[in-house]
């Protein structure tokens, strides 16, 4: 009984164990799927889960100038490529996560059209696109117009937004009739509809690949990127229109 009482007594003045906290660096085109997919962590794991979402250029840099994040997803295997190169990722974690169709959406519900009749339909209109040069969805949309032989014809009407949820918004908002977007971020938003999507060999394959950075400060990082190929979080990236490579 004595012994008991002491193991008790040791247990009582034992530290709690300390939830962590997971700072993720995410591609905006994720927002819906993973904040899902964080709440259901934080609820069955107690850790804090904070996401900085962005235009995977951007969080890339911002990793490589010593932002603290504990893990990256990009939605470009270039960027990634970039911050590997640069040693801020451990590239034994790193695999290609998800996958993604990219669209052209419209207002409400659109009518569905060839992509090549793009230009008749904008019309004097705005193309939102995310910013062409560096936003991944951007530049699959730049690769995928030039590709059908439609860039020049509506490079003077694009209106670049930070991200692909920005140039979401202008559409959705009206600001623009038309965007090109990632398949998920029409199902995300229910002021858009599909009015083409663009054939997969117009541009290079949509890849989101994950990894954990070599500043992560906590073992969960690792934890949190395995979690993603297994259930819940297949079935929430599924219903949000991701494909899920692993």
């Amino acid at each position: 009984m004595r012994l008991s009482f002491l193991a008790a007594a040791l247990i009582a003045l034992a530290p709690a164990a300390q939830a962590d906290e997971i700072t993720i660096f995410a591609a905006a085109s994720l927002k819906d799927a993973l904040d899902e997919i964080a709440a259901t962590w934080q609820e069955s794991h107690g850790d804090t889960v904070v996401i900085s979402y962005a235009g995977s250029s951007q969080l890339a840099k911002q990793i490589q100038e010593g932002a603290p994040a504990d893990l990256f997803i990009s939605a470009s295997s270039s960027w990634m490529d970039a911050v590997q190169e640069s040693g801020d990722i451990d590239p034994a974690t790193r695999r290609d996560l998800l996958g993604n169709t990219l669209v052209l959406v419209g207002t409400g519900k659109p009518a569905e059209a060839p992509v090549t009749e793009l230009p008749g339909l904008l019309g004097d209109g705005k193309l939102a696109m995310a910013m062409v040069d560096s936003v991944p969805a951007g530049q699959y949309g730049k690769e995928a117009l030039t590709s059908l032989g439609l860039w020049d014809q509506v490079e003077g009407q694009v209106a670049q937004a930070d991200n692909v949820r920005a140039a979401l918004k202008l559409v959705a908002t009206g600001e623009a009739p038309l965007g090109i977007v990632y398949g998920s971020d029409a199902v995300a938003e229910p002021g858009v509809g599909v009015v083409a999507t663009f054939p997969v060999d117009s541009h290079e394959k949509i890849t989101y690949p994950a990894a954990v950075t070599t500043g992560a400060d906590t073992p969960q990082a690792a934890a949190f990127l395995d979690s993603l190929s297994q259930e819940p979080a297949r079935s929430v990236f599924e219903s949000q229109g991701f494909t899920v490579t692993q």
